[in-house]
């Protein structure tokens, strides 16, 4: 496996794929509704397979100069508990740190709340409730850099 940040119509066409799948197709949402206005300014990234299979998803983009805020972080089914999440966390986090980002905000899903805490994300609060009935939380982590 190996993570990358898609760049030809090909990857990208594989990349929405897969959000919409795992975030939106079972809310019976339309292909597109994976997408906002902020896609072109954003960090994407995605974990492949051997052979260009895509297994994971993750975008950032930043509110303000110090602040990144992690959305569409999605596994495929097939992958899940198998350190993908983690893996792309952990480099959007560093990409993130390399573009003068401090602090990483979220919006995790009720059931996501533990992985995120287990990387050191604290909930700050509730968010919103989408689709009438996935509920979520506001979570940040404050990133560390070197001293010295």
């Amino acid at each position: 496996m190996k993570i990358i940040e898609p760049k030809t119509k090909e990857d990208f066409a594989k990349y929405y794929d897969l959000r919409w799948r795992i975030l939106r197709k079972p809310w019976g949402q339309p292909a597109g509704r994976e997408m906002d206005d902020l896609e072109d300014e954003s960090i994407h990234l995605m974990a492949c397979q051997v052979g260009g299979g895509v297994c994971g998803v993750v975008r950032a983009h930043f509110n303000s100069p110090g602040e990144a805020q992690i959305r569409y972080m999605a596994v495929d089914d097939r992958y899940q508990g198998k350190g993908i999440g983690s893996k792309l966390l952990a480099e959007i986090e560093k990409r993130i740190k390399a573009k003068g980002g401090r602090r990483v905000v979220l919006n995790a899903r009720e059931l996501a709340i533990g992985f995120y805490e287990e990387r050191g994300y604290d909930i700050v609060g509730k968010s919103h409730t989408l689709y009438g009935s996935i509920e979520h939380f506001k979570m940040q982590k404050r990133l560390s850099f070197p001293v010295g």
